[in-house]
C-alpha cells in the first residue's frame, strides 16, 4: 500500500511539473519544471527497481543536459514569451489528438489491467544489458540524440553573438603629443629703477 501511494505521489509531481511546464511564459521556470519531471521520473523508476536506470535519469537527463538546457537559455538571453490567440491548426490537430490518446490511454489500462504484480528486480534490468541495448542495438540513435544536441549548442552560439547584439563602441581620435613647457628654474637678474638689480 504504501509503495502504491509513493507511486501516485510521484506521478502527481510529475503530471504538475508537465502542466507547469507549458503554462510558464519564462524559459527559465520551465526548464526548472522538467527538471522537477525528470527527478519524479527517477522517483517513479526507482520504485519499479530499476536503480541503474534512477541513477542514469537523475545524473545525466536532470543534471546534465538540464544545465545545458539552461546555458542555452542564458546564451539566447530569452525573456518572457509574448502571449498570442493561439493558432487555429494547433486547435484543429491538438483537440482530436489529444482526446485519440485519452482512448487509447484509457483502452490500454482497461484492457491490460489485470496484469500480476511483479517482484523488484525480477525483470532483467542490470547495466550490462542496459549496455548491449544503448550501443550495440540503439547506437544510431544515440549517435543522431548527440549531434542534434550539439547542433542546438552551435545555433545557440550563432544566434547569441548575432551582428546586432554587438555594441560597438566609437574610436577616440588620436591627440597630437604635447611637449610640456619647460620650465626656467635658472635665476634672473631683474633691474629696478634705482640701477641695483634684485636676483629673482
Amino acid at each position: 500500500m504504501f509503495h502504491l501511494i509513493l507511486f501516485l505521489f510521484f506521478g502527481a509531481i510529475c503530471m504538475a511539473g508537465a502542466i507547469n511546464l507549458l503554462v510558464q511564459s519564462h524559459p527559465i521556470n520551465s526548464a526548472l519544471s522538467l527538471i522537477a519531471v525528470m527527478a519524479a521520473l527517477a522517483g517513479e523508476f526507482l520504485l519499479l527497481g530499476a536503480e541503474f536506470v534512477a541513477a542514469v535519469q537523475v545524473i545525466v537527463y536532470a543534471g546534465a543536459v538540464m544545465v545545458l538546457f539552461v546555458i542555452t537559455i542564458m546564451l539566447l538571453n530569452a525573456g518572457k514569451e509574448d502571449r498570442t490567440k493561439g493558432s487555429r491548426v494547433a486547435v484543429l490537430i491538438g483537440v482530436p489528438g489529444i482526446l485519440i490518446a485519452a482512448v487509447l490511454v484509457t483502452w490500454t489500462l482497461l484492457a491490460r489491467g489485470q496484469t500480476g504484480s511483479v517482484t523488484i528486480g525480477a525483470l532483467p534490468g542490470s547495466p550490462q544489458d542496459i549496455a548491449r541495448l544503448l550501443f550495440h542495438d540503439f547506437l544510431l540513435p544515440f549517435e543522431v540524440t548527440s549531434v542534434l544536441i550539439l547542433i542546438a549548442i552551435m545555433g545557440a552560439v550563432v544566434l547569441a553573438s548575432r551582428p546586432e547584439a554587438i555594441v560597438h563602441h566609437p574610436a577616440k581620435p588620436e591627440q597630437p603629443d604635447q611637449l610640456p613647457s619647460a620650465r626656467n628654474d635658472s635665476p634672473q637678474l631683474v633691474s629696478s629703477g634705482t640701477g641695483s638689480g634684485k636676483v629673482r
